[in-house]
């Protein structure tokens, strides 16, 4: 089988005139939890449908663990979970009642081995009090965490989530990273998508960056700040005594702008890696500047969504 839980190669989806999708090609190795990511419009949407069996594209070559999806579909099925978003549930059924109908259409053993992995599942996604609560009672974030229950029942080897955190509060959501993270320790590869990129960085041990159909930037958090030019900090330089002789001295200084003199600090944008910035400092100190602080501030990881859906290729990091 091969190394890769999905493997995608010059992938492109239109409707009609409209290219969603245009040329993604990707490789993502089993038992990892790698985020989607991009503005709307990106084409995330197209993309998962075409990997969860959903859409044929309008051409390029998809498989998952080996196994070609449009030529093999029924077999990827046997392999996937996929929890769109939002995924809506019946009103007239109870949580254990909703579970058991999807394990029996899964031909998940007998009825008491079903039960067995109704009762795993719930426990899982921390629902096990609910099981006899009627689907309706629900919150929007129990609703989710139903779901993704559900989409777990068959054991699959590969998740396709999407907006798997949307209406999750903040201890739900750790919940669900951990849970995540756990299951790609067992071996279980893990694609999910979140408008909430900071939420993904901590979730993730990679992120793919789309933006206009294409694959943007792709590797660990770090790396996808590398890759999208976002080398500019927003520092504040904090020294005893006065910071006239400070702020001259940092105006010569390569890589440094938007000086402001403060009282105690020189607050200034500076562009460069973080070998650059140790340098920065060393020769501040060696200059004989009494250096009490540098600190740094760097974009959001939405800050940089929200540059990327603008066209700006050069965000502030924070």
């Amino acid at each position: 089988m091969s190394d890769y839980a999905l493997e995608v190669h010059d992938l492109r989806v239109d409707y009609g005139d409209f290219v969603a999708v245009d040329g993604l090609s990707l490789k993502i190795p089993r038992g990892k939890v790698v985020g989607l990511v991009g503005p709307n419009g990106a084409g995330k949407t197209s993309t998962f449908k075409v990997l969860a069996t959903l859409m044929e594209p309008t051409y390029g070559e998809v498989s998952m663990c080996g196994l070609d999806v449009l030529e093999e579909t029924a077999k990827v099925r046997k392999l996937l979970g996929y929890m769109p978003d939002l995924a809506p549930v019946p009103s007239d059924l109870k949580l254990g009642e909703f579970l058991e109908f999807h394990a029996d259409t899964h031909a998940l053993g007998n009825k008491a081995q079903r039960r067995a992995r109704v009762d795993e599942c719930l426990a899982r996604v921390n629902l096990t009090a609910k099981r006899n609560a009627w689907c309706r009672k629900l919150s929007r974030g129990q609703t989710q965490r139903l779901v993704l229950a559900k989409t777990l029942l068959h054991e699959p080897q590969v998740m396709i989530l999407d907006e798997p955190a949307s209406g999750l509060d903040p201890l739900s959501r750790r919940e669900l990273r951990l849970t995540l993270q756990s299951l790609a320790r067992e071996g279980v590869t893990v694609l999910v998508s979140s408008h909430i990129l900071s939420e993904l960085a901590e979730m993730c041990s990679s992120i793919i960056v789309m933006n206009q159909g294409k694959l943007l930037a792709s590797g660990t958090a770090e790396e996808v700040r590398s890759e999208l030019g976002s080398d500019r900090r927003e520092m504040t330089m904090k020294v005893l005594g006065t910071t006239g002789e400070l702020f001259s001295w940092l105006t010569a200084r390569e890589g440094v702008s938007e000086l402001v003199q403060e009282e105690g600090a020189v607050k200034f944008d500076f562009v460069g890696d973080d070998e650059a910035q140790v340098q920065l400092l060393a020769d501040c100190v060696r200059a004989g500047f009494a250096v009490k602080t540098l600190e740094e501030k760097r974009a959001s990881f939405e800050e940089i969504l929200v540059e990327v859906a603008e066209g700006n290729e050069t965000p502030l990091e924070e």
